[in-house]
């Protein structure tokens, strides 16, 4: 909520802190930067008027689970059983959503070291820290960790990544001194030839995503080798339902993990508060942002958790922090948790199998009954592909026209449009997809 400061509190605040108005509080900000005109808002209304309007505003949006979903593209409508819920609800939890004195709660630091406990042994990395705020600025901190660790300053990144990872990466590196290489793809993935080129003596890192931005599976094994015969890092970033059929990341030699962890119990929530996961081999511990939460005894030897580890610079000298944006999504890391804890190994490997066959049915039924063809056909892929409208369409018009029938039929990108299938959806649904898009095809 928003509260204003009458004339009376701005008067003692500026009295306070020595200064005799706004404009000298702010005259060290350049005045190029400063707006020159008032803000162009709206009269103010009451708090009637008000929740009448965002009651408008809000009877016009339509939530993923009131239509068949196919969206993706980094947030998916996945299955949150109901006991996610019921236990992250506890208000004890959900008090403790960002606990910047985690210590003062023994029950919180002690979900988030089986958190951590949990996302180590799904990933195969040595430490997990206790989260970050999404996927993309886990992406981020992985980066600049590597580039600390092998005190160099060259990251490539695979185009077949997300692009809003792409973006924000390159938003934290614009004023750095850092290099920022591309490596392009060839049939949705990875082209091995040109990372070769581009990995080199001053590479810190290369970042792919796998499955990558269009559910493709890329070359890991040989990417990991090409990466390590240089002498960098090989950060990646995975689709943590993949891993309960994929292999992990630690077996194909991956030093840093990195994900999204939305598909681990959270609600698509129109975009957020989501969780960013971030997993790595013990010889980068120290260099590891964000908290650790260890196991101990207290003095009368009673098993309790302690903050073992916490570098942001409010903890620690400034000059030795790894991070000044690492605090933890604790209530969204706490749902991860007790997503994992419910579905097990067993259950995982269920989930990430009837994303795949489901999928794959989906795709092999397009293309035998409509005019859509998979862009990359070639390309194994696991829960997303890419398919290419008929005659280059614009696929924008093709997903209006579906969602006004109850379907949110993918992501469009000018004549392609991307496609997930999470467990949700049934074959009744798959298969209403299909004649929705034979149907508006034909026309």
């Amino acid at each position: 909520m928003y509260l204003p400061n009458t004339p009376a509190d701005v008067r003692d605040m500026l009295s306070t802190i020595g200064a005799a108005s706004i404009e000298e509080l702010f005259e060290t900000i350049p005045g190029e930067l400063k707006l020159s005109r008032p803000l162009e808002l709206p009269e103010g209304l009451t708090e009637l008027e008000l929740s009448a309007l965002l009651a408008e505003m809000t009877a016009s949006t339509v939530p993923a689970g009131e239509n068949t979903c196919f969206l993706g593209g980094g947030a998916y409508d996945h299955f949150i059983p109901a006991l996610v819920d019921a236990l992250a609800g506890d208000p004890r939890f959900v008090t403790a959503y960002t606990p910047y004195q985690a210590e003062a709660s023994q029950g919180s630091l002690q979900v988030f070291f089986e958190y951590q406990t949990l996302i180590a042994r799904l990933t195969g990395m040595d430490f997990s820290n206790a989260s970050h705020y999404d996927g993309s600025t886990a992406c981020v901190e992985a980066a600049l960790m590597a580039c600390t660790a092998t005190k160099r300053s060259k990251i490539v990144v695979l185009d077949s990544v997300a692009q809003h990872d792409a973006e924000v990466l390159s938003t934290y590196l614009k004023h750095r001194d850092v290099e920022l290489a591309h490596c392009g793809v060839d049939e949705g993935a990875c082209n091995l030839d040109e990372l070769r080129c581009l990995v080199d003596s001053r590479t810190a890192c290369v970042l792919l995503r796998h499955p990558n931005a269009w559910g493709i599976l890329e070359e890991v094994d040989l990417i990991s080798q090409i990466v390590h015969d240089a002498g960098g890092l090989l950060v990646v970033n995975v689709d943590p339902i993949s891993l309960g059929i994929l292999k992990r990341p630690d077996t194909y030699g991956a030093d840093i993990v990195v994900a999204e962890g939305q598909p681990l119990g959270l609600p698509l929530s129109f975009g957020g508060p989501y969780l960013g996961i971030l997993a790595c081999r013990q010889s980068l511990l120290r260099r590891m942002p964000g908290r650790l939460v260890g196991e101990t005894v207290d003095r009368n030897g009673k098993r309790c958790w302690v903050l073992t580890m916490q570098t942001r610079e409010q903890h620690i000298r400034r000059e030795k922090a790894t991070s000044n944006i690492c605090s933890n999504q604790g209530l969204m890391a706490i749902r991860a948790c007790i997503y994992l804890a419910a579905l097990g190994p067993t259950g995982l490997r269920e989930v990430a199998g009837l994303c795949l066959q489901k999928s794959h049915y989906l795709a092999a039924e397009l293309v035998a009954k409509t005019p859509l063809r998979l862009v990359y056909p070639k390309s194994p892929f696991f829960k997303e592909f890419l398919l290419r409208m008929p005659g280059e369409r614009p696929a924008a018009p093709f997903v209006d026209a579906l969602a006004e029938k109850g379907i949110f039929a993918g992501i469009p990108c000018k004549d392609t449009l991307l496609v997930a299938v999470t467990e949700k959806r049934t074959r009744a649904e798959l298969d209403r997809f299909v004649r929705e898009c034979a149907r508006y095809t034909e026309v």
